[in-house]
């Protein structure tokens, strides 16, 4: 089925802002409540909201089979496992529905008042249940930028890095949508020259620019995901911050890892954009290095040129942008974490979330965490209003954007945005 949605032509009958992340060639899936209190399965065109359970129920998907109740639900996960073919059957009809040269829904003005929704009339929910969550660390920049701070520039790589997409399991209870705030996690942490951890409030938070695929049921326990067919897997993207605490990781990461220093909370934008959606902006990745074994090898172009940002913004003040980066820069691909996820038989469900690692450019305004951008925190960052930051402050907001561009198409994924709160206090009883 080819992907008409895509159209780079195809105008809608919808405002659309000239830079908007979310034309017509869009089309992202969301979970959002509505005016009346509803939670429904929708999409965007422009700043429009668009209800898909009532769409539905409207008849407009009649030629699709789909269950009745298939957009009636919290989350997107029973859509997302219906596979590819329902996802690319229902995002043409979608552009098919909103065209400009389609009057049906454009003159049925009783339709449009249960259909439409402004952004002031909605209020966006975590997408999909996730549930589990995996972590990968797989920019060579990022990983050489750590590697030559904590070990030197002699082998900043561990020897496997070359070799294996370099994963942990995270915890899914605190991944949270655009908008709500953290508050500042509490740990052991070891002072500089101290032989003794003591406990407190994490004194490095740092953020950690991603982006996170979604999954659907790909497998059954004990059955590998081809590489060259792991994007059948694959629903959509998001833009994702996982938070960090780097004096509590530093600490305890040996000898299994992340644990509190990462738990605390991770963001993720509402909307997930599809890898149809992307298909115009495929790039080819880094070279390897090293000569990498027949499982991971994949063929044709497996990344996607996608352009990021990380803002902060201090309570009642601009926002400064203090990293621009790009996906393009993910030496091992999306295709390879999943296949390399899958090789010892590891099931993947519906609504599986997996983040991409830190993405980190090769130019110094292109690292995608504090820990680099300020050197462990010896160089602090000078904010438009005269601030200095060497980590997160309390009642920063951090908003990370995202979007693809070429031939005059523009698709985004919004931002996501979240603010961190001081530690938190109890109520007294």
């Amino acid at each position: 089925m080819q992907i008409s949605a895509n159209n780079p032509g195809r105008k809608t009958w919808l405002h659309v802002d000239k830079n908007s992340d979310f034309p017509i060639q869009n089309i992202p899936f969301g979970v959002f409540l509505t005016r009346d209190d509803i939670i429904t399965i929708g999409t965007r065109i422009g700043d429009t909201a668009i209800d898909l359970g009532a769409l539905h129920q409207l008849g407009y998907f009649s030629d699709i089979p789909l269950t009745d109740d298939i957009f009636l639900q919290d989350t997107l996960n029973d859509f997302i496992a219906d596979g590819r073919k329902t996802w690319r059957a229902v995002r043409n009809k979608i552009a098919d529905i909103f065209d400009i040269d389609n009057d049906i829904l454009k003159n049925n003005k009783k339709h449009k008042e249960v259909v439409l929704f402004r952004l002031d009339e909605i209020e966006m929910q975590l997408p999909i249940e996730i549930g589990d969550y995996t972590d990968f660390y797989s920019n060579i920049e990022h990983a050489t930028n750590l590697g030559t701070m904590f070990r030197g520039p002699e082998e900043p790589l561990l020897p496997n890095w070359l070799h294996i997409p370099i994963g942990y399991h995270g915890r899914s209870s605190s991944i949270i949508p655009s908008g709500i705030p953290i508050h500042r996690p509490q740990g052991q942490t070891l002072p500089q020259g101290a032989k003794d951890p003591v406990f407190g409030p994490s004194e490095r938070i740092d953020f950690e620019l991603e982006l996170a695929f979604i999954t659907t049921d790909a497998n059954d326990l004990g059955e590998p995901i081809p590489v060259n067919e792991a994007e059948e897997y694959i629903f959509g993207l998001v833009l994702f911050n996982d938070w960090s605490a780097r004096d509590i990781q530093s600490w305890e990461y040996a000898p299994l890892g992340p644990f509190l220093s990462k738990n605390f909370a991770s963001s993720m934008s509402p909307w997930i954009v599809t890898l149809d959606a992307l298909e115009p902006y495929r790039v080819q990745g880094p070279k390897p290095i090293k000569a990498q074994m027949p499982y991971l090898q994949t063929k044709g172009k497996k990344s996607f040129d996608i352009n990021l940002e990380v803002a902060i913004q201090p309570k009642k003040a601009k926002e400064t942008v203090v990293c621009r980066s790009n996906f393009k820069h993910m030496y091992w691909n999306m295709s390879q974490q999943l296949a390399h996820h899958t090789i010892n038989g590891c099931p993947v469900n519906s609504g599986d979330l997996m983040g991409s690692g830190t993405i980190s450019g090769p130019t110094p305004e292109s690292l995608g965490s504090m820990l680099e951008l300020t050197v462990k925190g010896t160089k602090p960052i000078t904010l438009k209003d005269g601030t200095e930051r060497n980590f997160i402050n309390d009642y920063d907001t951090v908003v990370m954007r995202g979007y693809c561009e070429n031939d005059g198409t523009r698709i985004g994924f919004g931002e996501v945005k979240t603010e961190l709160l001081p530690v938190f206090i109890p109520k007294k009883k």
